[in-house]
């Protein structure tokens, strides 16, 4: 596994934040979504509470290490204005 694309912090209070049937491959490289701030754009999985709130509980796009490259795309196009 590429080390800059995971990284699991089994010692966190939190670990896993999110449900998992696999610790062992729980990324925690994002453990605060950067991808958060796009809003309906993120592509996650996650509802909205109070119609203002992102509860994105229920997303494990940011802690698959599969996803690294799609959440690096994802950060272009904020970057990018796109």
């Amino acid at each position: 596994m590429n080390n800059s694309r995971f990284f699991c912090n089994k010692e966190c209070e939190y670990f896993p934040c999110h449900k998992t049937d696999s610790p062992e491959d729980f990324n925690c490289l994002f453990c605060y979504c950067p991808l958060y701030s796009m809003g309906e754009n993120c592509g996650g999985n996650f509802t909205y509470i109070d119609n203002k709130i992102k509860d994105c509980s229920q997303c494990e796009i940011p802690h698959s290490t599969k996803n690294y490259d799609y959440i690096i795309k994802k950060l272009s196009e904020i970057i990018n204005g796109d």
